[in-house]
C-alpha cells in the first residue's frame, strides 16, 4: 500500500487534465508532412472550403458566378484562413512560453504546454504548405491589427491569453469540421483539417482548465477588463480571417466583393452558430458581460 500525503494528491489532482492531454497526444497525433498529399497537383475542380462558408455564399454575386469562379474564391479564402491561423498561432506559442517560463519541466503542465507548442508549429508548416499548394499569395492582417498581435502577445496572460486563445481555437474547429467531411473539397484540405481538429481539441481543453482556474477568484472589476480584452481580439481574429485580397486572387471585384460580404446574413448566422458553445462557456466564467457582447455583435459572433 502506498502512502500519498495531502499535498501530494493535491498536485496530482491539479495535474490530471494536462497529464491526460498528455496521454492522448501520445496516442493520437499527426505528423502532417507524412499524413498530407502533397505531391499530388492542385485539382482546380475542387473548392477549398465548403462553398456555405464562403463570406460571399448566397449573394447576388456568388449565384452571378459561374462553379469555377466559386471554387477560385474558396481555394483563396482557404488560404487566407490558414494565413491568419498561422498568424495567431505565432501568438498563441509565444503566450504560452511566458506564460511557462522558469517554471518546474516535471509539472505535467509545463509538459503538456511544450507539447502545445510543438504542435502548434507542425500545425503552422502545415498550414503554410497547404496555402501553397492552394496558390495563394501572403495573405496578412492588416499593418494595425499586426502590430495590435504584437502588443496583445507581449502583455495577455493568465484569462485574456487562454481565453483569446479558445475564441480563435473554437471557430475554425467548427470550420473544420465541416471541411474535413466534405467531399467538394480538395482530398488535401480536408486532410488538414481533420489533423488540425483531432489535435487542436486537446488545446481547446486545456485553454478552457486554465481560464477556468485563473478566474476562481477573481472579482467583478476583473472579469470586467479581461472580458473586453479577450472580446476585442476575438473581433480582430475574425475579421482578419478572409483578406480583401483574397477577392481580387480569385479574379473578382474587391469593392463590390467587400460590400456584399458586408451585408451577407448567412455568413453571419454561420459565425454566430460556430460560436454558441464558446459564449456559453464564457457566460459561464464571468467573461459575457455587456461590453464585451457588443464587441462580438459587432464581429457577428453573438
Amino acid at each position: 500500500m502506498t502512502v500519498t500525503d495531502s499535498a501530494s494528491t493535491d498536485r496530482l489532482g491539479d495535474h490530471s487534465v494536462a497529464a491526460q492531454l498528455l496521454r492522448s497526444s501520445d496516442t493520437v497525433s499527426y505528423d502532417p508532412l507524412v499524413e498530407v498529399d502533397w505531391e499530388t497537383p492542385l485539382d482546380k475542380g475542387h473548392h477549398g472550403l465548403s462553398p456555405e462558408w464562403s463570406t460571399l455564399y448566397g449573394t447576388a454575386y456568388w449565384n452571378e458566378m459561374g462553379e469555377d469562379l466559386q471554387k477560385a474564391l474558396t481555394r483563396q479564402e482557404a488560404a487566407s484562413v490558414a494565413s491568419t491561423g498561422i498568424w495567431f498561432e505565432m501568438i498563441l506559442q509565444q503566450m504560452m512560453l511566458r506564460d511557462f517560463y522558469a517554471k518546474d519541466p516535471t509539472d505535467p503542465d509545463f509538459q503538456w504546454a511544450l507539447t502545445e507548442i510543438a504542435d502548434e508549429c507542425r500545425h503552422s508548416i502545415m498550414f503554410a504548405r497547404g496555402a501553397a499548394k492552394l496558390e495563394a499569395p501572403a495573405y496578412r492582417p492588416r499593418r494595425h491589427v499586426i502590430e495590435l498581435g504584437r502588443a496583445f502577445k507581449t502583455i495577455a496572460s493568465a484569462e485574456t491569453a487562454y481565453a483569446a486563445i479558445l475564441v480563435a481555437e473554437e471557430v475554425t474547429d467548427v470550420m473544420q469540421r465541416d471541411w474535413m467531411r466534405d467531399d467538394r473539397i480538395a482530398p488535401f484540405i480536408r486532410t488538414i483539417s481533420n489533423i488540425h481538429v483531432v489535435e487542436e481539441s486537446r488545446h481547446m481543453k486545456f485553454a478552457r482548465e486554465e481560464v477556468r482556474e485563473q478566474l476562481a477568484q477573481a472579482g467583478r472589476v476583473r472579469r470586467m477588463k479581461s472580458s473586453v480584452i479577450v472580446a476585442a481580439a476575438a473581433y480582430f481574429i475574425i475579421k482578419s480571417m478572409v483578406n480583401s485580397q483574397a477577392y481580387a486572387a480569385a479574379g473578382l471585384d474587391v469593392e463590390r466583393s467587400l460590400r456584399e460580404a458586408r451585408a451577407n446574413e448567412h455568413y453571419k448566422s454561420m459565425l454566430r452558430s460556430s460560436c454558441a458553445g464558446l459564449m456559453e462557456f464564457l457566460s459561464s466564467v464571468g467573461l459575457l458581460t455587456r461590453p464585451a457582447v457588443a464587441i462580438y455583435r459587432r464581429a457577428h459572433l453573438i
